[in-house]
């Protein structure tokens, strides 16, 4: 079993829903991200997703695109984020770490070794923004071969065939996201979502999570009340932006920010 089936099992049976964050590696400089990794897991975090700084985030709306620039002019590239992982497992064995970001990287390396080089950092699944699932069956089986999780986005308008498509290349999780649009859109609509993840979950057993929107503790238990995870993103990178000629404050900030929220989601 996967560390993130694994994690996903155990949240079952405590009859608890995910909580997920995700920040830009490197971000705001590379000296701060595994100390950053271990207080969200000591806040409560259950899955990591560690953004790749790309330079053309399409998906992403400001916030987590300066994100991307800031990391990037300390020369964060993809076997950095690697690394990064490499040193986190040193004291973390357990914790899932999702790799999210964007395929010309992957590409650039080759998909062989990008899987290969990721299972032995200690990543556990790989989500590419911009791979389609038509078009990802050549690094879905690269991944497979090292035991790594290909992990793919839903939309508010994905139809129920698509939705079926794209489960069943999936494993570990299936990510939904909640809003048209890109990141750090604020127009989450929690009524639309429950009924989205309900249409989702009968047609796949896999875990639901649900990001895009989620600003607060408010807005991460309403969606943990009808998810079995919650990603949250820009509110955590708005945060570390706010903190960045701060950098020694931002793994407390963060990890104040998501304890709140993990009360917030546990007490629903």
């Amino acid at each position: 079993m996967s560390r993130i089936s694994h994690c996903f099992a155990q949240l079952k049976a405590q009859q608890r829903t995910a909580l997920i964050p995700y920040v830009a590696a490197g971000d705001p400089n590379p000296q701060v991200t595994v100390p950053l990794m271990h207080a969200m897991v000591s806040a409560g975090a259950n899955i990591i997703e560690l953004g790749v700084p790309f330079s053309d985030p399409m998906a992403d709306g400001p916030v987590i695109q300066r994100a991307s620039e800031r990391a990037l002019k300390y020369g964060v590239s993809l076997r950095s984020v690697m690394a990064m992982v490499r040193d986190f497992r040193k004291d973390d064995p357990t914790t899932p770490v999702v790799l999210m970001g964007y395929l010309n990287p992957v590409e650039v390396m080759g998909y062989a070794a990008f899987a290969q080089q990721a299972a032995a950092a200690g990543v556990d699944a790989v989500l590419t923004v911009d791979l389609p699932p038509e078009e990802g069956a050549e690094l879905v089986q690269e991944l497979r071969k090292h035991q790594l999780d290909p992990l793919f986005l839903l939309a508010p308008t994905s139809s129920t065939q698509r939705i079926k498509e794209i489960c069943a290349m999936a494993s570990g999780f299936v990510y939904y996201v909640s809003v048209k649009g890109i990141t750090g859109a604020s127009h989450l609509n929690v009524a639309e979502v429950a009924v989205k993840v309900a249409e989702i979950r009968a047609l796949t057993t896999l875990p639901v999570g649900v990001g895009f929107g989620i600003k607060d503790a408010s807005t991460a238990a309403a969606v943990g009340a009808v998810a079995d995870a919650v990603v949250v993103g820009s509110a955590l990178v708005n945060e570390i932006e706010r903190l960045a000629v701060q950098p020694d404050k931002i793994p407390a900030a963060i990890g104040m920010m998501l304890a709140e929220m993990r009360r917030a989601i546990d007490a629903t």
